[in-house]
């Protein structure tokens, strides 16, 4: 008898470390799409691809995180393309899953990071009318995300998009948005993740924009 419970417990074992390995293989072919990802189209696909791991994977925050970024990274995409009147729905899809996510880890800062974005595009809709409700909001979700974690070069990079692009008369400026971008980039040249599934995006863009200031000196 207890051979036999041995040899179940074993294969119990077995089956869950296979699932495991199965969730985090897909997992890591879905996450390296994040950064080679060009189109609306393709981030939409992606934020398919990650919902469907999310409602097999309920009690893990990383599926719906990478949802969510996938939906912020489309809608990014689209206010490139001045298609603001889709903002709304998609920064709407996208806190979905924030708030799915929250509700696994509430204390995380890679997650208010999101929300600061997902804020940002709803902001972006229309920023004059719009400023007062949610630029204050992404502000607290930006100082939030900071505070759980001062050394995510994420947070850093976003605050230095931010200041890079706000025009000097409300407070932006190239010079202090680039020295951020530097600074993000030191912190991503430092940073480790948790685990392999943890978010590590955001260096190239970092990379990116030093490059570009760098090129017209």
């Amino acid at each position: 008898m207890k051979k036999l419970l041995l040899s179940i417990a074993l294969g119990l074992l077995s089956l869950n470390g296979a699932a495991q390995t199965t969730y985090e293989k897909v997992m890591t072919e879905k996450i390296t799409k994040i950064e080679t990802c060009k189109t609306a189209e393709e981030f939409n696909a992606l934020a398919n691809d990650f919902q469907r791991i999310s409602v097999k994977e309920t009690d893990k925050w990383l599926p719906n995180y990478y949802t969510a970024l996938s939906h912020i990274q489309k809608g990014r995409v689209m206010m490139r393309e001045g298609k603001l009147d889709q903002l709304d729905e998609t920064a709407d899809n996208a806190q979905k899953f924030v708030d799915l996510a929250m509700a696994v880890d509430a204390n995380n800062s890679e997650i208010y990071l999101l929300q600061k974005m997902v804020y940002s595009l709803k902001m972006m809709v229309n920023p004059m009318e719009r400023y007062m409700k949610y630029g204050m909001k992404a502000g607290e979700m930006l100082t939030k995300a900071e505070e759980l974690n001062p050394n995510n070069p994420r947070v850093i990079l976003i605050k230095a998009e931010d200041i890079y692009f706000t025009p000097e008369q409300y407070g932006g400026s190239k010079t202090k948005g680039m020295e951020l971008f530097k600074l993000a980039l030191e912190k991503f040249n430092s940073f480790k993740p948790k685990t392999a599934l943890d978010p590590n995006w955001g260096k190239a863009e970092a990379e990116y924009f030093i490059a570009q200031t760098s090129a017209k000196q």
